[in-house]
């Protein structure tokens, strides 16, 4: 069992390239599911059958699970039992014909322009962590990149004349432009702080800790965190809410769909046709409370 896992975890790190994130969501349903193959059904994951996935899911119902954690489990069965039977240890996939209850999907939540525009203003450029929190936050408003590809980013990767970044993820590069306020503060940062905080001359990570190691996820977060309750704004900020926020904010000031999904990443357009649910849901909102007869 462990090293059907293992494989597939290769698999989907060095053939698929998927990402640090994609894979330990997918990697951590199997693991559950083959755990529950063992103690409920007393079987290995090459054994199971469509009824022990639909049992699974009733399972996971009554441990009182969501019906958004049997939706993700699903998909990442799904994508398990494709591999087994491309690598000819399953017949056929028993999770083919399984479809967990339809959810209905919650629009992200983003914040207004003036929301940004307070939290980016929080980093005081009074210090070297002031001015890189500065600069990181800007960037990421700027590209919408995630916090994955932030935290990978290379000083190489940053054109400052050209006014771009490059980012790689999955196996493939885009290249995002920068507004002018976003290269000032990655001027500054890169210029003057960044060669103060690094102990290693070597280091190519462009933002790191103030002990001069590559910025960690958990890092960014409390980042993140402590300038949202600087800002005192009461909605939950993640690093993808200002991806989300750029998104939809450049799709209102008449960005077409296709250039947001290359700038975004999104492999396929439908992930990106959520920014036109948003946009179309302001607009009834605004139509709701200003029409006279609405």
């Amino acid at each position: 069992m462990a090293n059907y896992i293992m494989d597939y975890t290769n698999y989907l790190k060095l053939e698929r390239h998927s990402s640090e994130n994609t894979v330990s969501s997918y990697v951590r349903d199997v693991t559950q599911f083959s755990h529950y193959l063992v103690e409920a059904e007393g079987i290995d994951l090459s054994r199971c059958k469509t009824e022990h996935i639909e049992q699974y899911l009733i399972y996971m119902e009554n441990k009182g699970k969501s019906s958004a954690s049997a939706a993700r489990s699903v998909a990442s069965l799904k994508s398990f039992y494709n591999y087994m039977q491309n690598r000819g240890i399953v017949r056929v996939s028993p999770a083919r014909h399984v479809s967990p209850v339809r959810t209905e999907r919650k629009l992200p939540q983003i914040l207004t322009g003036t929301e940004v525009e307070l939290f980016l203003e929080q980093p005081q450029c009074v210090d070297a962590k002031g001015y890189r929190d500065h600069a990181m936050l800007e960037l990421l408003y700027a590209t919408g990149i995630r916090v994955s590809e932030l935290i990978n980013l290379e000083v190489d990767h940053v054109n400052l004349q050209g006014g771009f970044i490059r980012c790689s993820s999955r196996g493939k590069e885009r290249i995002i432009p920068l507004y002018a306020g976003a290269v000032k503060a990655l001027s500054d940062y890169m210029k003057d702080i960044r060669p103060r905080l690094i102990i290693n001359p070597r280091e190519k990570a462009l933002f790191v800790n103030m002990s001069g190691e590559r910025m960690s996820r958990q890092g960014f977060w409390k980042i993140i965190k402590y300038y949202q309750e600087k800002a005192q704004i009461s909605k939950d900020i993640t690093p993808h809410t200002l991806r989300h926020s750029f998104a939809a904010h450049l799709l209102e000031n008449g960005a077409d769909l296709r250039s947001i999904q290359e700038m975004l990443g999104h492999a396929d357009i439908s992930s990106t046709q959520i920014y036109s649910h948003m946009v179309k849901q302001k607009l009834r909102d605004v139509y709701r409370k200003a029409h006279p007869r609405a």
